[in-house]
């Protein structure tokens, strides 16, 4: 590559010599007075030291900014050369120094005799205006589009005139037209002066000529750089790189700007809201999406969907306002700063597209926008094409097919990979999840969830995979059993984000994160998944990219992490709500365990708890013992590892018995903390922890679910009804029989062998409990009719069932096949078990049921859970009463702790202190 200052500044020697020669060998005889001769001499010194200070200023250590202008020493020898030299005319400009040329002598111009071509399609021109006025409407409402006039009147950190002058580096870029001149012509009249002009001709047939008209011009702001190698539409860009300017311009070699562009566009990249952007004057949008769910090519003939070109002439549409596009054609004005993005990653071919890899890395990298700047119809100085015909005399690549189908892939590429198009801003998608895998591994572990998702009735789920070497997406396709040409397809499905083209050969995890984070960001504001899914021990960089990404969205997206063992049996992801599913990681269920002196049956519980499902979650443990536990329970305690979260240990000084021992072994910190009650002879099933997740998602974190009367979640199946006297034989398998066999119902009756007791509802049960509790049952105000718990003493679950009752609330209950359940009761002898003051017998029989070992999922009507609506109810004596129903009951009891209405009211609390409020009507 050859850097060609213009003659205006180069050395001016040979120029003095081949005048004292041609003087010397010409007509002029030796007899001449020694007086002229003398003055010759000194004439040739004096250049002499005018091309030394020239040669000094062109050393790389000068800041060519604060070069002297000597261009009037250059004028003033071409006007003492006319009198002493005779005009030798030469045949061929080659053959004369550019210095010596005026721009008149060697510029060449397009001849331009057709008219600019108009469509006369009504039905294109009916389509193209639709489109445009929708994108204009939809960012007038949205981003605000501002007048030409409306522009100038913003504050600018750029002034014309002052302190705050820009310097601007304008690169040309020159291969066959014939119009450099006409760009040099329009750029020295700007009303805002440029810094530099660079004229670059990389392997341009014509270097010679635009050598010659760049130095015609005489002037030390405008330079030559050529090279025999053509480096193409990227070259520039790179040269770019090299300004010390604080703004660049590059022109292609079609456009000639009208005489104030510099100043309309150095004032709006000076705006607060306009500085991080890239601005122009022609500019694309690309394709929107067709009814059949696919992309048309940007070209495609005819088609609306195909996307804009503008302005277009063609089909009378002009800019009067900024507009937010795609990407921008043929001129680009930005900060020197941000043209260090279009390099960030490979691009998808040098030979074409530099255009829109410029601003799809920009979003991406710099979030900054591409605008095509309006013009003043009666003004063409403001316009930056004033010239469009010039695109039609020589045409360009992208009209050939090939190029076409490879500017296709490149944008497609780009809207898989994150790039928010103005297609995806206006119509922003909604789907359940978002799975990502960053190994083939991970694209099978992740594979039977996926297809779930897909696979059912108005879900819609994608995957995103990492391409290159790590993940490559036709073999991830292949893993899902997918044909492979779903990797080149234009519809969404599998994004290849191909991590490859920023890693390239690196062992640091900078550009996984950066190129991860920077692409899910795009494909996540676009498709607003409820859920991000992978797996737990994915690359901790992936996933502290995946975690940066759904933080971004502000619509909310939950990122999940799930072990690969659990992936199986979480199916039922795809069956909640897309609303429900945001709230994955909301909730924090404790496992509070009270215990005291049966240190074998603490230990079984322990196993249980440590073989279940707990889906990456974090899980409290809690140990509540009284102060007569005995040394092995102790021990076992202390030495129990739980890898899923924090472990506490509490010790009362005082012994405080059951009632108090279980009632305060957990308090919710937050609305989202939930505690499970275990006492140590219970035994978990491995699904516990799913089932509590589940029905939390389905009933309590689901928007569209209104649940008040949900109070707690049960873990067991009750085999009798308890509170009645004679304690008869329960089966709600056969029970429900009519509605679903296994389906789970609505219980009035709380659950003390595994229940997962809600925040509000605990904090209200303490101060009910705290005004009602008595150490003689008998002196409770509440006496429910009929029930045994009346008389029940020491129980901190009587006052429970009595607040339930009181307040219409229930607890859901599973069942399934032979009263499996999701814990049972061992039955082990306790403070009412087998105690001696209690002169109730149980029955281990009736208690105590089998676990479910099972996926449960397989049992529930029709492969879920039921919507809220139709979960049927019983009230505390297994009898059938809706919700209302059961609220009217204890309205008519009327022994709150609150006097209301026993007909239409009963009483309603502030849930964030569980106080009595007022009453309430139902």
């Amino acid at each position: 590559m050859g850097f060609i200052r213009p003659p205006a500044v180069r050395s001016g020697g040979d120029y003095i010599e081949s005048i004292f020669g041609e003087y010397s060998n010409g007509k002029q005889k030796p007899t001449r007075k020694l007086n002229f001769v003398t003055a010759l001499t000194f004439l040739q010194f004096a250049f002499a030291v005018y091309a030394t200070v020239l040669l000094y200023y062109m050393s790389p250590s000068i800041d060519l900014r604060t070069k002297p202008d000597f261009t009037w020493a250059t004028k003033w020898a071409h006007s003492v050369r006319s009198y002493i030299v005779t005009p030798h005319v030469v045949s061929h400009f080659q053959d004369i120094p550019a210095a010596m040329l005026s721009p008149a002598e060697v510029c060449e111009y397009e001849k331009i005799d057709f008219s600019q071509k108009k469509s006369n399609d009504e039905k294109m021109i009916k389509m193209k205006r639709e489109l445009y006025d929708d994108v204009l409407d939809f960012q007038k409402k949205n981003l605000g589009s501002e007048s030409l006039d409306e522009l100038m009147k913003m504050k600018s950190k750029w002034a014309l005139n002052g302190p705050n002058k820009p310097k601007v580096t304008v690169i040309l870029n020159h291969f066959k037209r014939k119009t450099l001149c006409a760009q040099l012509d329009s750029l020295l009249h700007q009303t805002l002066p440029f810094h530099h002009v660079w004229v670059l001709a990389f392997g341009s047939p014509n270097e010679a000529s635009l050598r010659r008209i760049a130095g015609s011009y005489n002037d030390s702001r405008i330079s030559f750089i050529s090279s025999n190698y053509d480096f193409k539409y990227y070259g520039r860009f790179q040269i770019a790189l090299q300004t010390e300017a604080d703004l660049v311009y590059i022109l292609d070699d079609d456009m000639i700007p009208g005489k104030k562009m510099l100043q309309v566009l150095a004032h709006v990249a000076g705006t607060e809201k306009y500085e991080n952007s890239v601005l122009g004057s022609i500019g694309r949008i690309l394709p929107f999406r067709q009814k059949d769910f696919t992309f048309p090519s940007y070209r495609k003939f005819r088609s609306k969907e195909a996307g804009l070109y503008l302005p277009d002439p063609a089909y009378d549409i002009t800019l009067d306002r900024i507009l937010q596009v795609d990407f921008l054609s043929s001129s680009w004005f930005l900060s020197a700063e941000l043209v260090k993005a279009l390099f960030i990653e490979k691009p998808f071919t040098f030979a074409t597209g530099e255009d829109l890899h410029l601003s799809y890395q920009l979003q991406k990298y710099r979030n900054a926008a591409s605008f095509v700047l309006p013009v003043d119809p009666n003004d063409k100085e403001t316009w930056g094409d004033s010239e469009h015909r010039l695109a039609y005399v020589s045409e360009t690549t992208v009209i050939f097919k090939n190029i076409v189908e490879v500017r296709d892939n490149q944008w497609w590429k780009a809207l898989s990979t994150g790039y928010i198009t103005q297609w995806a801003a206006m119509y922003p998608q909604k789907i359940d999840a978002l799975f990502y895998a960053h190994s083939i591994d991970e694209v099978k572990a992740l594979g039977p969830l996926l297809e779930k998702f897909r696979t059912t009735v108005g879900k819609k789920a994608y995957i995103v995979v990492s391409g290159g070497k790590f993940c490559p997406c036709e073999e991830a396709a292949s893993a899902l059993n997918w044909p492979k040409v779903v990797c080149s397809e234009r519809r969404f499905k599998i994004f290849d984000l191909e991590v490859g083209a920023i890693l390239g050969v690196s062992n640091s995890e900078v550009p996984v994160l950066q190129a991860v984070y920077s692409s899910m960001k795009g494909l996540i504001k676009i498709h607003n998944p409820s859920v991000v899914i992978t797996v737990a021990d994915a690359d901790p960089n992936v996933k502290k990219a995946l975690k940066m990404a759904t933080e971004t969205n502000v619509n909310g997206t939950a990122l999940v992490l799930l072990p690969r063992a659990s992936i199986s049996k979480v199916l039922w992801m795809a069956d909640l709500r897309s609303t429900s599913l945001p709230n994955w990681n909301k909730m924090r269920v404790s496992v509070n365990i009270i215990t005291q002196n049966r240190a074998q049956s603490l230990l079984r519980l322990l196993r249980s708890l440590s073989n279940a499902y707990y889906l990456g979650d974090e899980i409290p443990l809690s140990f509540n013992m009284d102060s007569k536990v005995d040394e092995e329970t102790i021990k076992v305690v202390t030495t129990f590892d739980w890898p899923h979260g924090p472990k506490t240990l509490r010790r009362r000084i005082i012994q405080g018995g059951l009632i108090r021992a279980v009632s305060e072994s957990w308090y919710p910190a937050s609305d989202d903390d939930f505690g499970l009650l275990l006492e140590d002879d219970i035994e978990v099933s491995p699904y516990y922890y799913l089932w509590i997740k589940y029905a939390l998602l389905a009933y309590h974190y689901d928007p569209q679910v209104s649940f008040p009367e949900l109070s707690s979640i049960s873990l067991y199946t009750p085999k009798i009804v308890e509170v009645v006297k004679e304690r008869p034989k329960w089966n709600p398998t056969e029970f429900f029989k009519q509605i679903h066999p296994h389906t789970p119902y609505l219980h009035q009756l709380p659950c003390s062998w595994g229940a997962v007791f809600f925040p509000k509802q605990w904090r209200e049960f303490y101060v009910y409990m705290n005004m009602r509790f008595t150490e003689n049952a008998k002196a409770n105000p509440v006496q429910i009719p009929k029930s045994r718990t009346n008389g029940w003493q020491a129980s901190w679950k009587k006052f429970l069932i009595d607040m339930m009752y009181l307040r219409g609330y229930v607890s859901l209950y599973p069942n399934f096949p032979n009263q499996q359940s999701f814990s049972t009761n061992h039955m082990e002898p306790g403070a009412h078990i087998a105690a001696k003051d209690n002169v109730v017998k149980h029955n281990k029989t009736d208690f105590e049921v089998p676990l479910l070992m099972d996926d449960f999922r397989n049992f529930l009507p029709n492969l879920k859970l039921p919507p809220a609506s139709k979960l049927p109810s019983l009230n505390l004596f297994n009898v059938p009463v809706s919700l209302k129903g059961l609220k009217a009951a204890g309205a008519k009891l009327g022994q709150d702790v609150l006097r209301c209405n026993n007909v239409s009211e009963i009483v309603a609390v502030n849930h964030q202190t569980g106080l009595p409020a007022r009453c309430m009507k139902f």
